[in-house]
């Protein structure tokens, strides 16, 4: 938040100083960046934001703009989906739910709600489902949890066991285990069992998510700048949006929703995939498998169809983009472009691992809520 509002006040700042008024296409690019890529709200205040921050600029009223982004800059970093995808794929599971697996997760969730004092970067939605998928972002940096959403396996690496590719810390093919054995243990906590349904819920999301499951030494993407139809790539504190990461999980999919929410969106991939779905159901719950079917996607496709393709690094331990002799910087320098025809790639990629996330989730939380002997 605090590197958010230092770069906007100096960037008005540094405009005034200059005797220049930023036009309405400035305002719209820096208002309407990926949710990644420094300061997005949440997607219940982005119109009153964006209208707001266009008001703010021409009058020039820089301690309300302030005030504004104090309030609203609060965004998590590295969401696998978004706020938009995560609540698809819970909703495509709610659609693939028996009755008494809704009953039994409506209740857990019902009698055991999030602390209402918590900040919700998406918001709260009525579904429950669709609530659950998105508080993990939110609790991620308080708990130091962040190690349970993803998992690195690096660029190159032949198939194998997932275990040897999971840290001290966990990772998300764990995570997933650990959270479906609380939630099937019937002695557990109430409120943890309920906490399990949101993590598994999130992490099935996160899983199918291609740049949640490799590493080129780029954080998962985040340290590839990528220059996005007519958005260039801007570097502030060693961070760089847009970059790779955000595409994938914010750019592509909204841009593919065409303005529909998550509800309209659910309903469409459910019909795109119709013919599909009975053949995910019938393969049953493969965890391991599922986590290379994402490493399968970002190394045959999410960096070699960018314009250069990415090269792969020699694995290296990296925390951010300025490790591996500057990682960002030495991507910065390859100028990568993204537009039409990489969009028209990815974006079926997307749906599809949306709606496989979604359905094989239903097959998870089915299971979960039979009855044990």
């Amino acid at each position: 938040m605090a590197q958010c509002l230092k770069r906007m006040i100096g960037e008005l700042f540094s405009l005034g100083g200059r005797g220049f008024s930023p036009g309405a296409e400035q305002v719209n690019e820096w208002a309407l960046a990926p949710e990644e890529s420094f300061c997005i709200p949440p997607q219940a205040v982005q119109t009153v934001y964006l209208r707001s921050i266009k008001s703010l600029f021409f009058s020039r009223s820089v301690l309300t703009f302030a005030w504004l982004f104090l309030l609203l800059c609060t965004a998590p970093s590295a969401l696998a989906w978004g706020c938009k995808g995560h609540q698809t794929v819970a909703l495509i599971a709610e659609r693939n739910l028996t009755p008494e697996t809704r009953q039994f997760l409506d209740k857990l969730l019902t009698d055991n709600p999030p602390d209402p004092q918590l900040k919700r970067y998406c918001g709260s939605t009525h579904d429950l489902l669709a609530d659950a998928s998105t508080w993990p972002d939110d609790v991620r940096s308080d708990l130091k949890n962040g190690p349970w959403h993803y998992v690195n396996i690096p660029r190159g690496t032949p198939h194998g066991l997932i275990d040897s590719y999971c840290g001290n810390q966990g990772c998300v093919t764990k995570a997933i285990a650990d959270q479906l054995a609380i939630l099937k243990d019937k002695s557990a906590d109430p409120h943890k069992r309920a906490d399990a349904i949101r993590y598994i819920v999130h992490f099935v999301g996160d899983l199918h998510m291609p740049l949640h499951a490799i590493t080129n030494n780029d954080e998962g993407g985040n340290c590839v700048p990528v220059r996005y139809f007519r958005r260039r790539p801007h570097e502030h504190h060693n961070s760089y949006t847009p970059n790779l990461h955000a595409l994938w999980d914010t750019a592509i999919i909204e841009r593919d929703m065409e303005g529909a929410d998550p509800s309209e969106y659910a309903d469409t991939l459910l019909q795109n995939f119709f013919a599909e779905i009975e053949s995910w159901q019938h393969a049953g719950v493969h965890v391991d498998d599922w986590a290379w079917e994402s490493y399968g996607i970002a190394n045959t496709i999410v960096y070699p169809e960018l314009a250069p393709p990415v090269p792969t690094q020699t694995p290296a331990p990296v925390h951010s983009c300025t490790d591996d002799n500057n990682i960002g910087e030495r991507m910065l320098r390859l100028h990568i472009f993204a537009g039409e025809h990489y969009r028209q790639i990815a974006a079926p990629i997307v749906e599809e691992r949306l709606a496989q996330a979604g359905v094989r989730l239903a097959l998870i939380l089915n299971a979960a809520a039979k009855p044990t002997d």
